[in-house]
């Protein structure tokens, strides 16, 4: 059915807008918005900024205060695995743009609408050029905000007020005038109580996981600081008469005598015997929708940017009809092991019930064999020894090849991995504490869509 709404000249003159979507989502964003209370975000902030500008990557740190880019903005947590730090001359040189819990990033550029609300974990992070920072009032309920910002009504200001030029972009103007309804207060507080569990619960999920990898290291009870890192290095011929793979780092000694401490101490399986290793799929770009776009039967489409914190995004950037889902059969269970072998390569998280989803083709499935029982091993332990930089990292990157200009990490590669074996007791105990890691991650998951649809509902689009 054909659709028209008349615009007068002066309002296209004073926005300088001429595109069709500006004016028709503008226009059901007013008709929404004409029934209820309503202020511009700018109301509750104490300042939004744009991030750092001039901060070269040669400053960054490997600890100090994180400085958020693109790629640690993930819905409600923020994602450590690429988290890069600055010093704390830079940050103080910086304070405009500090946040702290509660307060709210934007990303800029690319991927809009992703909203990070910074969590307890660090104290304060700061944010670079292609973030906006929304540092809010005390007196403000943070935790609606931030969920307000999650839901549809919000998404749909930002999609009116995007601007295309080499890709999406959004200035300051743009966020300070979002505008937050004010629900009944009654819904506002049931809605913020469940923002502050949801946080809650993933922050006692990272600590077990963190307990868990403590706990393999402690187990193993080798001392991986002794092992010397060379800065020059050579390879005999003789090396490579068992080996097709003539890479640098295949043969650096760090990584080689880091496998061959482990396996002195412990016996090791080779991920082959005990796992089956499928690829996950391509399904065009054609065929993506972007959360706003897509019906309610789509289907998640998780991409090697979409592993946060060890687990798929509940919300990523793409989903895909559920035809093609259907068609796929790609069989991904609960418990299942993924990792990534493509552009992130080494990147490891594990299915939970909430994740119904298609895994692209730069990422891997693992599920054991029977032949695991022999071993006493889980998908939890599996899940582990991957999560860690010597068992799990290392050997992604002695095998990783870069085609063109993506790393890649081919499946057989990958089933070269050698998988130490724990006594038993030790194993079943890191098991123990994945499987509550997991159970929180999947409550944190309603929790989350639970607040989603409080809003959404109450304005039913």
């Amino acid at each position: 059915m054909l659709k028209t709404i008349t615009i007068n000249i002066d309002s296209i003159k004073k926005d300088d807008r001429f595109e069709p979507g500006f004016w028709i989502i503008g226009k059901f964003i007013d008709d929404v918005l004409f029934n209820y209370q309503h202020k511009k975000i700018s109301e509750y902030s104490k300042f939004i900024k744009k991030g750092i500008f001039d901060l070269k990557a040669e400053r960054y740190q490997n600890k100090g205060i994180p400085f958020l880019r693109i790629s640690n903005l993930k819905y409600f947590e923020l994602g450590t695995e690429d988290l890069v730090y600055i010093t704390e001359e830079d940050n103080k040189a910086n304070f405009k743009t500090i946040l702290r819990h509660g307060d709210i990033a934007f990303s800029k550029i690319g991927t809009l609408g992703k909203i990070l609300r910074i969590g307890k974990r660090f104290p304060e992070v700061n944010i670079s050029q292609n973030i906006i920072g929304v540092g809010l009032k005390k007196e403000t309920n943070k935790n609606y905000i931030f969920a307000f910002l999650l839901s549809k009504l919000a998404l749909l200001q930002i999609k009116k007020n995007k601007k295309k030029q080499l890709q999406d972009k959004l200035n300051l103007n743009d966020i300070r005038n979002i505008e937050v309804v004010e629900l009944p207060k009654k819904r506002i507080k049931k809605i913020s109580d469940l923002v502050a569990k949801a946080e809650e619960t993933a922050e006692k999920s990272l600590s077990l996981l963190n307990k868990a990898q403590n706990l393999f290291y402690r187990k193993l009870n080798i001392d991986f600081s002794k092992i010397e890192k060379e800065k020059f290095y050579s390879v005999n011929l003789s090396d490579f008469k068992y080996v097709d793979l003539w890479t640098p780092k295949y043969s650096y000694p760090f990584y080689v005598k880091t496998l061959n401490t482990i396996k002195k101490k412990w016996k090791t399986v080779s991920l082959d015997e005990i796992a089956t290793v499928k690829k996950g799929d391509e399904v065009g770009s054609y065929n993506y929708n972007k959360y706003l776009n897509k019906k309610d039967t789509d289907v998640p489409f998780i991409r090697t940017s979409d592993i946060v914190n060890f687990e798929v995004d509940q919300f990523p950037d793409f989903y895909i009809p559920e035809e093609i889902y259907q068609e796929l059969k790609q069989d991904i269970r609960v418990g299942d092991v993924v990792f990534t072998k493509d552009g992130k390569v080494g990147m490891t998280g594990m299915i939970t019930k909430n994740d119904e989803a298609i895994i692209a083709s730069g990422m891997t499935r693992l599920r054991l064999k029977i032949e695991a029982k022999k071993y006493n091993l889980t998908q939890e332990y599996l899940f582990l020894v991957l999560s860690l930089k010597e068992t799990g990292l290392y050997p992604a990157i002695r095998r990783t090849v870069v085609a063109s200009t993506i790393p890649h990490l081919r499946e057989e590669r990958l089933k070269e991995f050698e998988i130490p074996i724990l006594d038993k007791n030790s194993i079943n105990e890191i098991t123990k504490l994945v499987k509550q890691a997991f159970e929180l991650k999947e409550k944190k998951k309603k929790l989350i869509k639970e607040v989603r649809e409080e809003i959404d509902n109450y304005f039913e689009i």
